[in-house]
């Protein structure tokens, strides 16, 4: 690797994207080099802000050339350490490629620059009548690129699928600078391999995402949203079950605990918006663009059996916004109590309701002082366990709660990645035949390994081509 002060390297990035978008002190830096839980941090050799697929590609040359590694970032709101560097790396900033191209009205499809906001392709899409088909909370910061580089789900997996799903058509740069241009792409293309489809969840290991053309849903004309309590995990999960039988409009389901729901209040001043708590709850949301699916939903949620007196039910936009806070909010909330353990898992739907219970015991029987909070999309089977208390580079607390995941027969990486903190335990998750194959696809695509080192594999991991 080059030394972190090379100068010959900095001054080829200057001419590459100009020196306002080459930062190199200390100060312009910081914010680049920790990640939203203020638990991952590293030093960078510089932060570059390119504003083109040519600027991405120089920049790439140039580093693969010194032997530096390069961290692609976009909004910087992951959990797992994968898009802030570990030290002397140069951390690539997506955030200039903003831009959203015009809907395609007809086709139900959009253009979108690597550095958009997922709220800014909200907005353009439901300006033309139609909707993005990946919603989540961090909406305003979260950009697509890092979205598609980590193939996020979201709240309404359960209607249109995570990212990958979305994806028509891509624009990416290859460690050596070459540019792959898919686009704009089509619904139905079995051209060879789908190497679309491979970038998604690849966390900025193989190339660096810069443009993709994406799939827009119909936008839904009526929409309800129910929170209903429940007595414990498995009546809240048994409840779930028959929602998505029973409800062809169902587009969210969620569960949190009242644990969470406590700290959500504490955090922003708001009142409970029913009358009986409850140790855990489910929020529904129906949607429908031929009919208002209030009386449907209502009607499931009394076939469960729930309690009126700990339910609340909107129909109108400030009020769904206000039932949605109690559960989005958890993520800031969490934060704002200290730098949280943020454990995104998934499990069979029928081992969640065992997951909810037992792990808090588990971070328990680690750290005496642990304090979990759980909350996730009980629909596909992803849990968040947040963990505070325990110090951040103290992973005892994360492996307990993983190795309980690994004997659900579950996933250690739902949404967010494997990143730096997972890395130890992709083999044990996924089997050594399996990472064998993913590190000969990373060997194959950046035979020198610049593309985010120590990243999904510890660095310096590599698969030698036969």
């Amino acid at each position: 690797m080059a030394r972190v002060t090379d100068p010959a390297l900095l001054e080829a990035l200057r001419e590459i994207v100009g020196e306002r978008h080459c930062l190199t002190d200390a100060a312009l830096r910081a914010s680049y080099e920790t990640d939203w839980t203020r638990r991952w941090t590293g030093t960078a050799l510089a932060v570059v802000r390119p504003g083109s697929a040519e600027e991405v590609s120089g920049v790439l040359r140039a580093c693969a050339d010194a032997g530096v590694g390069v961290v692609p970032q976009g909004g910087n709101t992951g959990f797992v350490g994968g898009s802030v560097p570990r030290g002397g790396e140069v951390v690539l900033s997506l955030l200039r490629m903003k831009e959203v191209g015009e809907v395609d009205a007809e086709a139900g499809e959009v253009m979108v620059g690597a550095g958009a906001t997922l709220a800014s392709v909200q907005e353009r899409a439901r300006a033309a009548g139609w909707e993005v088909g990946v919603d989540l909370g961090a909406r305003d910061s979260a950009t697509i690129g890092g979205m598609v580089a980590t193939n996020a789900g979201g709240i309404h997996v359960l209607r249109h699928g995570a990212m990958r799903r979305q994806l028509l058509g891509f624009e990416a740069v290859l460690p050596d600078g070459r540019v792959l241009r898919r686009l704009p792409g089509m619904p139905k293309d079995n051209t060879g391999y789908d190497l679309a489809g491979l970038l998604a969840g690849s966390e900025g290991t193989l190339a660096v995402i810069t443009r993709v053309r994406l799939r827009l849903v119909p936008r839904l004309a009526h929409r309800a949203v129910a929170v209903a309590g429940f007595d414990d995990a498995a009546s809240a999960v048994a409840a779930a079950a028959t929602l998505r039988r029973e409800l062809g409009s169902l587009l969210a389901l969620e569960l949190f605990t009242d644990a969470g729901l406590d700290l959500v209040l504490r955090h922003t001043g708001a009142g409970p918006p029913f009358g009986t708590r409850r140790p855990l709850y489910l929020l529904v949301e129906a949607g429908s663009d031929e009919a208002d699916p209030t009386d449907s939903l209502v009607a499931v949620l009394e076939d469960v059996g729930i309690d009126e007196a700990g339910t609340a039910l909107a129909t109108d936009p400030a009020g769904r916004e206000r039932l949605w806070q109690l559960r989005e909010g958890h993520t800031e909330a969490v934060g704002a109590e200290g730098v949280p353990h943020k454990l995104d898992v998934s499990v069979p739907l029928a081992r969640y309701a065992e997951l909810v219970g037992r792990a808090p015991e588990v971070a328990a029987a680690v750290h005496a002082g642990a304090r979990t909070i759980v909350y996730g999309h009980v629909g596909d089977g992803n849990l968040h366990v947040n963990v505070l208390g325990p110090e951040p580079n103290d992973d005892a607390v994360d492996d307990a709660v993983l190795a309980l995941v690994v004997e659900l027969g579950g996933s250690v990486s739902a949404e967010h990645g494997i990143g730096v903190a997972k890395v130890d335990w992709l083999e044990r998750d996924r089997g050594s035949d399996t990472v064998a194959a993913m590190r000969a696809l990373k060997t194959a695509w950046d035979p020198a390994g610049i593309m985010n080192p120590g990243v999904l594999f510890r660095r310096g991991e590599r698969t030698p081509i036969a």
